[in-house]
């Protein structure tokens, strides 16, 4: 194919780096989580097996299982199945976790059973993220929005609406009143809490 951008053959012998750390630049973000998470107290934050079992297999040291986890988070792969399949390709995760790849039910049941430790986790991100003073004042995140629904603008209500109808009945209410006294005559009529209920729907 000629007048088009060539691969390599795949026979073609080369010297690619030694090192696998020559493969992760330096700005790259999972050398943060690497310092990160190697300076967490995991035993103080709540994290199960820090310490290893005498008897048994062995098992992953949490730290291993947290980066991987915090990798996921970073690039929005949250199933423990891909996960599993990343570990064994990615170059950033062989770095990481130094080659290791954990099944999907090791990263599931350490999701599972460590839910507070990683908040506690989040929290001392945030902390960090204060102290090198990475946040502004001026800036407010809110995950989440409201939004009327697609309907008639009679069937949705705020405080501030529900409070001009009332504004809207209050005045209305005497005159109402008086107007159905003289119509039927009677001075017993239903309770006016129940009146204003129906006034406000007929009115809609």
């Amino acid at each position: 194919m000629k007048r088009f951008i060539e691969g390599e053959d795949r026979g073609q012998g080369t010297l690619l780096p030694e090192l696998l750390d020559d493969y992760v630049a330096e700005n790259n973000p999972v050398r943060v989580v690497e310092v990160f998470v190697e300076e967490l107290d995991l035993a103080g934050l709540g994290f199960k097996r820090v310490q290893p079992a005498k008897t048994g297999r062995p098992a992953y040291h949490p730290t291993v299982l947290l980066k991987l986890y915090i990798y996921g988070y970073l690039n929005r792969i949250q199933s423990s199945r891909r996960l599993e399949r990343e570990a064994q390709r990615n170059v950033e995760l062989m770095w990481l976790t130094q080659r290791l790849s954990p099944d999907f039910k090791t990263i599931a049941n350490f999701r599972k059973d460590n839910g507070k430790a990683i908040r506690n986790v989040w929290r001392q991100f945030v902390v960090l993220c204060q102290q090198l003073d990475l946040f502004a004042d001026a800036v407010v995140a809110i995950d989440g929005s409201k939004f009327k629904a697609v309907n008639s603008s009679d069937r949705n209500f705020t405080d501030a609406k529900l409070k001009r109808r009332m504004q809207e009945i209050e005045p209305a209410s005497p005159a109402i009143w008086q107007n159905l006294i003289r119509l039927t005559g009677k001075s017993r009529l239903p309770n006016k809490r129940k009146l204003c209920a129906s006034t406000i729907r007929f009115r809609r």
